[in-house]
């Protein structure tokens, strides 16, 4: 099965890996096909495990190797596709789309958090097949209220987000 890891907290916050040293450490840890997409910590490979298997193996591998505590979140091919088909907004020039994985029910605390920020004009966000979309103006992403909230300690193991253009660029190179 082919997989995508989405590493929390790569190269931020004196975390600083580069890829090439991911690939080797994915693939020392038994993953084939390993490559990335971008430096932010998206890693495609394949692997016969499950992924509950997957995610304590890559993390602890992670660990050990960059001496940091890793979290990851997977998702595998068909997972991907899925979260692109199901993108509830509209791409424009002067919107971002953010999409978050995560732990089990992490997206309806991202949704209380959200609905508890003040917004800016078509900040929007919305839950789809359990997972959370966030559509913010571009230039506002940091300044946002609800963007503030996604750096609490408290969210860190529990999720990681990134561009739908990303989503979009990880999708196709797994075909």
């Amino acid at each position: 099965m082919k997989y995508c890891a989405f590493l929390r907290g790569v190269n931020v916050n004196g975390t600083s890996m580069k890829m090439a040293e991911v690939i080797k450490v994915f693939s020392d840890a038994g993953m084939k096909d390993v490559s990335t997409v971008l430096a932010s910590g998206n890693i495609l490979f394949s692997s016969d495990e499950k992924p509950s298997e997957l995610k304590k193996i890559l993390e602890k591998a992670m660990s050990h190797y960059f001496e940091y505590e890793a979290f990851l979140f997977l998702k595998n091919q068909d997972e991907i596709a899925e979260i692109l088909n199901n993108n509830p907004f509209s791409k424009a020039d002067d919107l971002h789309i953010y999409v978050f994985v995560g732990t089990e029910g992490s997206e309806n605390i991202l949704l209380e958090e959200f609905t508890n920020a003040k917004k800016a004009a078509n900040e929007k966000a919305e839950i789809v097949e359990n997972t959370f979309y966030w559509q913010v103006p571009k230039g506002s992403t940091l300044d946002s209220s609800f963007g503030k909230i996604l750096g609490k300690k408290q969210l860190k193991d529990k999720i990681s987000s990134r561009n739908i253009n990303t989503f979009d660029k990880i999708f196709i190179k797994l075909q």
